[in-house]
């Protein structure tokens, strides 16, 4: 039975208006494997605080190689936060402080002698709303390589983007018209054109934030293909609501509740056989 549909499980009228569960009568203890065998990332025992609220408790995970994870979840209950910790984008945001360790090459990205801008270099970023810079197709590509010095003349400069927005499936469609603004690509395209940008640097890992969540199934449907094909070279972790898109594009799943990771393994088993009670509840739309 394909995974996807487990998905389509109808939700009985009595749950229409389903009270999430307390945490308190629930052991919140992450059940499932964390680790794999040849990790680019490892989250060892990760607290994230916004002032005095905490966000994130004690979280463990190895994000892959040349694979995808999904985070999964209710609103409000930490993915992105912990998203974010990947790269340190948290650190824009005042009064958020971190702990524990998230490991890259066994280095504590957190240590006081990591560059956050070379580290965002090599964990590039794709957010929920494309977000091109109001320059043209050609040098919003062109911008990180060229703020990285990662280019000697104007030919490896256009190598590079050209490569990337091939890479991101839409050289095709602007080759014609480099010089033309990003912004003026539809939504799809201008979501890919923040995928060429991301991989244009040479990133090892990629995470993404909800990419599909403001376009229609068409383009959503481009992008789902082109993170099946770019994780043949990057490890990526998407954040999404839709459970039919994690099904979909990733090879491991991994479930958050208030702030917890309750549940983490393959794709196959987290939506065919959940292992923990809320796990399954949100999987089977009792509540979320």
């Amino acid at each position: 039975m394909d995974i996807t549909e487990t998905l389509a499980i109808p939700i009985p009228e009595q749950l229409d208006s389903p009270a999430v569960p307390d945490q308190a009568d629930l052991d919140l203890t992450t059940v499932g494997d964390f680790t794999v065998p040849d990790p680019r990332m490892k989250i060892r025992d990760v607290n994230v605080f916004y002032g005095q609220k905490q966000a994130i408790f004690d979280v463990n995970l190895d994000i892959g190689s040349n694979s995808v994870v999904a985070m999964i979840g209710p609103s409000g209950c930490g993915k992105t936060t912990l998203l974010r910790c990947l790269n340190r984008m948290n650190d824009t945001i005042d009064g958020c402080r971190v702990e524990g360790r998230v490991e890259m090459d066994d280095k504590n990205v957190y240590d006081r002698k990591m560059d956050p801008v070379l580290l965002r270099a090599r964990v590039g970023m794709v957010f929920q709303k494309p977000n091109p810079f109001p320059k043209s197709i050609f040098d919003n590509v062109a911008y990180g390589p060229r703020i990285h010095g990662l280019v000697r003349d104007r030919t490896d400069l256009e190598e590079i983007v050209h490569t990337s927005l091939e890479r991101a499936g839409l050289l095709d469609e602007v080759k014609d018209r480099m010089d033309q603004p990003g912004t003026g690509l539809s939504g799809g395209q201008q979501q890919r054109l923040c995928i060429a940008r991301a991989i244009a640097v040479s990133p090892e890992v990629i995470l993404m934030d909800e990419p599909c969540s403001a376009l229609d199934p068409i383009a959503t449907a481009r992008i789902e293909e082109l993170i099946g094909e770019l994780r043949k070279n990057f490890s990526i972790v998407i954040v999404t609501h839709s459970m039919q898109q994690a099904a979909r594009v990733s090879q491991r799943t991994a479930y958050f509740h208030l702030g917890y990771l309750v549940e983490v393994g393959s794709t196959k088993d987290i939506f065919t056989t959940p292992k923990h009670q809320l796990t399954e509840e949100y999987i089977t739309g009792r509540f979320g």
